[in-house]
């Protein structure tokens, strides 16, 4: 019977471990965090994961505002837009909530965001710096991952890990992380050839490839340790990548979905904001 990774619980420590930080930040500076998220456009599972970053940040002491701007914004204005916040020494956390209107270019505008304001971590410097192992911001789920297989006592060393998913915000960083942490990783997509092959072989399988219930019990072996990033509406129903009753007598280690990798996102952008902030106020 798999231990199960408690995402909100390890959620909830972070959450008050920045608090306490920006209770002392307050204090001793008279300051505290301030992010600024830009919201384009109306699409409903945006307005409400900005909302909740509004409240998380406040909770937590720190200052937070969301610029909502209408869909007919241009590129120019909204390029125009970041730059002005990049240069306002009240903001310290920046992010642009994804996704854009097809007539902007994304990467344009995220490439715009200074990379010490940087709080999704997807400048290419921050990206850059993971593939490198220098210093940058982590981007928040892939550092939530990190924490919760630390948070279960896990020795990456030689440890097989099993990526599914290649995308630029997940796959490819959990990765490099993994790497980082010498585990010899293995990474899939939609072109890999017999999945449960690579699956079979895993010692860690990270499932983020987007697909309901990919990961099943005949594909994995007996102990393996699995994070599922995947979040997927089914029949009004929250489901991940992974299987989770067929894998749950099979497994380790395993979160639940919803109430694992999901909270540790959030709680991974506000532990970026107060570093955005500590970096910008000379404090770390």
């Amino acid at each position: 019977m798999a231990e199960i990774i408690d995402g909100k619980q390890l959620a909830k420590d972070i959450r008050a471990k920045v608090t306490d930080r920006v209770a002392d930040i307050k204090e001793q500076y008279g300051k505290v965090p301030h992010l600024v998220v830009i919201l384009v456009g109306d699409n409903p599972a945006s307005q409400s994961y900005v909302k909740r970053k509004k409240r998380d940040c406040e909770r937590a002491g720190m200052k937070s505002t969301i610029i909502h701007k209408d869909t007919d914004i241009t590129e120019k204005e909204l390029i125009d837009l970041v730059q002005r916040l990049n240069d306002d020494n009240d903001v310290h956390g920046l992010l642009v909530q994804l996704p854009l209107p097809d007539h902007i270019n994304e990467n344009i505008v995220i490439n715009t965001i200074r990379k010490d304001k940087d709080v999704d971590g997807f400048h290419p410097l921050n990206i850059a710096a993971i593939h490198t192992g220098e210093h940058g911001i982590v981007p928040a789920t892939p550092k939530g991952v990190m924490t919760m297989l630390k948070s279960a006592g896990i020795d990456l060393v030689g440890q097989e890990a099993f990526v599914i998913g290649c995308s630029n915000i997940a796959g490819k960083p959990i990765a490099m992380l993994l790497l980082e942490e010498k585990a010899t990783v293995t990474i899939a997509h939609s072109k890999t050839r017999d999945l449960k092959k690579h699956a079979k072989e895993a010692d860690i399988i990270v499932a983020a490839a987007g697909v309901p219930n990919l990961v099943t019990p005949d594909m994995v072996k007996e102990g393996v340790v699995v994070i599922d990033v995947g979040i997927n509406r089914v029949e009004g129903k929250l489901i991940g990548d992974v299987d989770f009753e067929g894998l749950k007598d099979k497994a380790s280690y395993i979160p639940p979905v919803p109430g694992g990798v999901g909270p540790m996102t959030i709680a991974s952008l506000l532990e970026n904001t107060l570093e955005c902030f500590e970096i910008l106020e000379g404090k770390r």
